[in-house]
C-alpha cells in the first residue's frame, strides 16, 4: 500500500469517527495535504514487540515503517528511545488535530511551541500562522537541528532553538499563542508570563488530559477548560517510575477481593477517568480485553499494583504491595458520584504564579478534590 493510500485510510477513519475539528477546517487540509506527517518521520521508528521496543528501518521494512507513520487516529509513532522507554514521538493525529483546534490559531499569530520533537507540529503551526511567526524550543539539540532541517525542506519558515522548554523563549515574548507537546504536572508560570493578556495557551496536563487557558487582562492568571484526554510523554528528566511488570515481579499478589462496580462500563466514562486523575493522582490506570476478560491494571510506579478482571457477577480484584490501590480508586469513584458525576468538559484549570487549581463546573468553585 502506498503512503497516499495509507493517508487516505487514516483520513477516512478520522471522518468516520468525527475526529476532524469542524471549527478549524484548516487542520484537516494541513495534516492531509499541505504538511504531510511522513515528511517529518525519521528513517527509524520503534514498535512495541510485547516485551521491548524494536527498531523499524524505512529502508529494510518500508511497509512496516509506513504502517507506523499512518496508523490509526489514536496511534502515535515512536521516534526515539532512551533507557528502553520512548522519549520522542509523532503524536497521534486525533490529538494533534484537537489541540490545534483548541489553540484557535489565526494567520498572523506569533506562536511559541515548547517541545519541537520531529518538527511536524511546528510546521503545521507555521503553515497556519505564516512565515517567521512560529518559534519552537527543543531540549535535545540533535532533535532541534533535525526538526529545523525538516521544516525548511517542507518549504516552511519556523525558528527551532535548543533549550529548556519549561523556560519558554523570552526573547520573542509576548506571544499570541503557546502550545506544549509534552506533559507537565504544574504549568510553568514562565509560559503564562510569555503570553499576552487575552492570548491562549494549550498544554497536556500530567499523564492524562489537555487544557486550553486564556490569560486574563491583568496578566495575573490564566483560566480555561479541559479539552480532551490527550496522553503525552513528560518533559526530559522526569522520573516516570517503575513499570507495572517490574512491580508485580517484586510484589506478588497478597490480597483478593470482589467488587460489584461496573469496571467495564465506567472505564469508558471520561469524566470519571479525569476525576481519578485529580483525586488519585499517582495511580496509573490502563484497561483492555484479555483472554480472562476485561481487565483494569493499576500501579503507583513505586511498589503497589492491582488488577480488576470483570466476570459474570462483578470483578475480581488482585492486589500486591503496601497500598490498597483499588480501594483508593473506589474512594475516588465515590467522590465523583457525590459530586454529581461531572463529565470531562465540566473540569477546568486556573494557573497563577503561586498555585494551580483544578476546578469543576466553575472557576469559582475551588479546588476539586
Amino acid at each position: 500500500m502506498r503512503l497516499d493510500d495509507r493517508r487516505t485510510a487514516l483520513a477516512e477513519a478520522m471522518d468516520a469517527q468525527g475526529l476532524w475539528p469542524a471549527d478549524s477546517p484548516w487542520v484537516r487540509r494541513a495534516i492531509l495535504d499541505d504538511v504531510p506527517r511522513h515528511l517529518f518521520a525519521p528513517d527509524t521508528l520503534w514498535m512495541w514487540s510485547g516485551t521491548a521496543y524494536v527498531p523499524v528501518d524505512r529502508a529494510l521494512q518500508p511497509e512496516a515503517w509506513a504502517d507506523l507513520v499512518y496508523a490509526g487516529p489514536y496511534d502515535s509513532a515512536i521516534t526515539q528511545i532512551g533507557d528502553g522507554l520512548p522519549t520522542s514521538s509523532l503524536s497521534c493525529v486525533c490529538v494533534v488535530a484537537d489541540m490545534a483546534d483548541s489553540l484557535i490559531l489565526e494567520p498572523g499569530h506569533r506562536t511559541l511551541e515548547v517541545g519541537a520533537g520531529m518538527g511536524w507540529n511546528a510546521a503545521l503551526l507555521a503553515h497556519r500562522a505564516g512565515p517567521g511567526l512560529v518559534t519552537s524550543v527543543e531540549v535535545d539539540p540533535g532533535l532541534a537541528a533535525a526538526a529545523r532541517q525538516r521544516i525548511k525542506a517542507a518549504g516552511l519558515d519556523a525558528a527551532v532553538h535548543p533549550g529548556d522548554g519549561n523556560a519558554g523563549w523570552p526573547t520573542g515574548a509576548p506571544y499570541d499563542r503557546l502550545i506544549a507537546t509534552y506533559a507537565v504536572e504544574r504549568v510553568p508560570w514562565t509560559w503564562v508570563a510569555q503570553v499576552r493578556p487575552g492570548g491562549r495557551l494549550v498544554t497536556p496536563w500530567g499523564r492524562l488530559g489537555h487544557v486550553a487557558l486564556t490569560v486574563t487582562a491583568d496578566g495575573e492568571s490564566a483560566t480555561g477548560w479541559v479539552q480532551g484526554l490527550g496522553m503525552f510523554m513528560p518533559s526530559r528528566g522526569v522520573d516516570q517510575g517503575r513499570e507495572l511488570h517490574a512491580i508485580r515481579a517484586d510484589q506478588p499478589a497478597d490480597r483478593t477481593s470482589r467488587t460489584e462496580r461496573n469496571v467495564r462500563l465506567r472505564a469508558q466514562e471520561l469524566g470519571l477517568l479525569f476525576s481519578l486523575r485529580v483525586t488519585a493522582a499517582d495511580i496509573r490506570i490502563t484497561t483492555g480485553e484479555r483472554e480472562q476478560g476485561f481487565t483494569a491494571w493499576l500501579h503507583d510506579g513505586v511498589g503497589s499494583w492491582a488488577t480488576a478482571t470483570v466476570g459474570p457477577a462483578g470483578a475480581t480484584v488482585h492486589e500486591g504491595g503496601p497500598r490498597r490501590l483499588f480501594e483508593e480508586v473506589e474512594a475516588g469513584w465515590r467522590h465523583w458520584e457525590q459530586r454529581g458525576a461531572p463529565g470531562l468538559f465540566d473540569f477546568g484549570m486556573t494557573v497563577t504564579a503561586a498555585e494551580q487549581i483544578i476546578w469543576c463546573r466553575s472557576p469559582d468553585s475551588g479546588h476539586y478534590g
